[in-house]
């Protein structure tokens, strides 16, 4: 599933270099046309995006299995995530009282199904199925109320790991300290700490060692659960590491800061380069992704309705710290977005054709999922 990014690197190393003959660096740039047309090479990159579809999830889409006690918050993550239900519409969601099943493939390059499951399901049950639930899942994400008394819901933390991990050793266990907003700073530092620790203590005690669980603090009013979902279901993605290679081999060749690949519909962050993910900027970027699709909705509309944000969907804001944040569009489902110095964005060229190149990379991963 890997893919090579020696000739990748190469090309965007020449270009960085500097070598553009008896031409400068702004004649490089200029030298191209808005619509950044690079004849047969630019036709093959839009060929290999409208394929991309054909490529991108195998059949058997991985499962996320959504558990936690009545009321912790499960079904209002799904909506504001997935759904881009407004957070202050999830307090009128009833509580799930049965299993339900969501494919979250129609319209975004995450694709994967979601099992939502009621707080009150006892996997003690004799007509409990564990082995069909748990034994195709790829991750096990446990939602716990913080705002609430948990031991309670450590002790089903508990219960549903270790009867997970028996049947399904490869599963990820993903535990989300939700509704983190309505704690202070130190209060948030105090509780996943505290939660963490008997969580390992209880698993520890049973001899269970060999269970990992990963804790984040989550909000739907903010874009912690963004970045959580987003750390889930990278761990699914077994072409993670060949995204961030080449990512980091683009913000090293174009002088960035930071760059993200970004599913549009969902926000959720495919890659990053290898650099730690501040928050307030994965925000920014996402916001970005939601001024260009709905300014373009508004004022780009085409007369056949089809929708604006193509492959010709650019963006560039410029912020007032000397930053400078860019948006190119990789296919209708992902966008490349970076954050970079206003002094290093001077070239263009360098930028534009070293972008080409990360887009001919990913449609070549594309193509090897299957």
């Amino acid at each position: 599933s890997r893919i090579k990014t020696e000739k990748i690197h190469d090309a965007m190393a020449y270009v960085s270099s500097g070598q553009y003959g008896e031409y400068g660096a702004d004649q490089f740039a200029s030298s191209f046309p808005s619509d950044m047309g690079y004849g047969h090479m630019q036709q093959h990159m839009e060929d290999q995006s409208q394929d991309m579809t054909h490529h991108m999830v195998p059949e058997n889409k991985p499962k996320i299995l959504l558990l936690g006690l009545r009321r912790s918050g499960k079904s209002s993550i799904q909506k504001v995530v997935f759904n881009k239900m407004p957070p202050n519409e999830t307090m009128f969601l009833e509580s799930t009282n049965k299993i339900i099943k969501s494919n979250v493939s129609n319209s975004s390059f995450v694709q994967f199904q979601i099992w939502d499951f009621p707080g009150q399901i006892d996997f003690f049950d004799g007509t409990f199925d564990a082995e069909a639930i748990f034994g195709t899942a790829g991750a096990l994400v446990f939602v716990l109320d913080a705002q609430d008394v948990f031991s309670e819901a450590l002790t089903k933390l508990h219960a549903t790991v270790t009867q997970a991990h028996k049947v399904n050793p490869a599963m990820t266990f993903e535990v989300f300290i939700h509704k983190a907003d309505g704690l202070s700073d130190d209060h948030k530092i105090d509780t996943q700490r505290e939660v963490q620790q008997q969580a390992m203590d209880m698993l520890q005690a049973d001899g269970h060692d060999d269970i990992h669980l990963s804790f984040y603090l989550t909000s739907i009013y903010d874009h912690s659960i963004f970045e959580a979902f987003s750390k889930v279901i990278q761990k699914l993605i077994s072409q993670l590491p060949t995204l961030e290679n080449l990512l980091d081999i683009l913000i090293s060749n174009c002088r960035m800061e930071k760059a993200f690949l970004i599913d549009v519909v969902s926000k959720i962050n495919v890659a990053t380069d290898p650099a730690p993910v501040d928050l307030q900027i994965y925000e920014l970027c996402s916001n970005m992704i939601d001024v260009v699709v709905d300014v373009s909705d508004i004022y780009g509309l085409r007369d056949d309705e089809v929708p604006a944000y193509d492959k010709e969907s650019q963006s560039i804001i410029k912020l007032n710290n000397g930053m400078v944040l860019y948006l190119r569009e990789v296919n209708k489902y992902l966008a490349l977005v970076c954050l970079l110095r206003e002094d290093n964005f001077d070239k263009h060229g360098l930028i534009d054709y070293n972008f080409q190149c990360f887009k001919a990379a990913i449609g070549e991963v594309f193509k090897r999922m299957k």
